[in-house]
């Protein structure tokens, strides 16, 4: 199957840091894909550079066949039209109602009426259990693992065909994370969209991913599938999801 989402030799520096230096991954279309990795590794730079964010110096990205670094601005936007993102720490805007943070990408493009955007966040809202009784509340009134919630629903809001999550379950304890993990797991089987999660939760990646990828030095050190995990042959991998302090990944911060 082709790829959906194709990451070849990326680099991307920070003037002398050299964070992602030739990353490989091929994403197939309807898959859940985790990648794993320390904090400062590049998850978000990856991240990043495939949304249009950052622009990496080296490699190519291709989204369904299209080379997105070649792309103008507005040939960019329609691809983005048909991605959602979960963001760390939800991002809504304090000064809209729940329900406009929901709507807000239909609305700011004016696709669709303020009536019919309240009716779409109701039902986005539901899929991810919160009820009519939230949509005109503040974000600030909310728990935050409600407004990681919320952050959810704005995601799907346009019923993407790939969505990232990014760090899903940080700052939450362990039984509201295991409460996003369900709904992530259940929201990708209503919208049947490409999941891509970066996270430094194994508990979360081995829930959520089918294919899990070990982003270590820059690059993809591993990836396979979930049930690979424990027996990967990989030292890096090994050392990061037993959490030991001895290994290649320390090594690598004392150079």
């Amino acid at each position: 199957m082709t790829a959906q989402i194709s990451i070849q030799d990326v680099h991307k520096n920070f003037g002398s840091k050299h964070v992602l230096a030739g990353i490989t991954l091929e994403i197939k279309k309807g898959d859940s894909v985790v990648i794993i990795g320390g904090s400062g590794t590049g998850k978000s730079v990856t991240l990043k550079c495939v949304l249009g964010l950052l622009t990496p110096e080296q490699g190519k990205i291709e989204i369904d066949g299209n080379n997105i670094l070649r792309m103008t601005a507005s040939q960019r936007e329609k691809i983005n039209d048909h991605i959602g993102v979960m963001f760390q720490g939800a991002a809504l805007f304090d000064s809209m109602p729940v329900w406009e943070n929901v709507a807000f990408g239909l609305l700011a493009k004016n696709k669709l009426s303020r009536e019919a955007a309240r009716t779409l966040a109701l039902d986005k809202l539901a899929l991810v259990g919160l009820g009519e009784k939230i949509c005109d509340l503040s974000p600030t009134d909310l728990s935050f693992g409600m407004q990681k919630r919320v952050g959810l629903a704005r995601a799907i809001a346009s019923d993407p065909s790939i969505v990232f999550f990014d760090e899903p379950t940080t700052g939450l304890d362990p039984i509201m994370a295991d409460v996003i993990n369900d709904l992530i797991l259940a929201v990708n089987d209503k919208i049947g969209a490409t999941a891509i999660t970066i996270t430094h939760d194994m508990q979360s990646a081995r829930k959520i991913g089918n294919t899990i990828a070990m982003l270590h030095q820059g690059k993809i050190s591993w990836t396979g599938p979930v049930s690979d995990v424990d027996n990967s042959g990989s030292k890096v991998l090994d050392q990061f999801i037993n959490g030991r302090t001895e290994g290649p990944i320390k090594m690598a911060l004392r150079a």
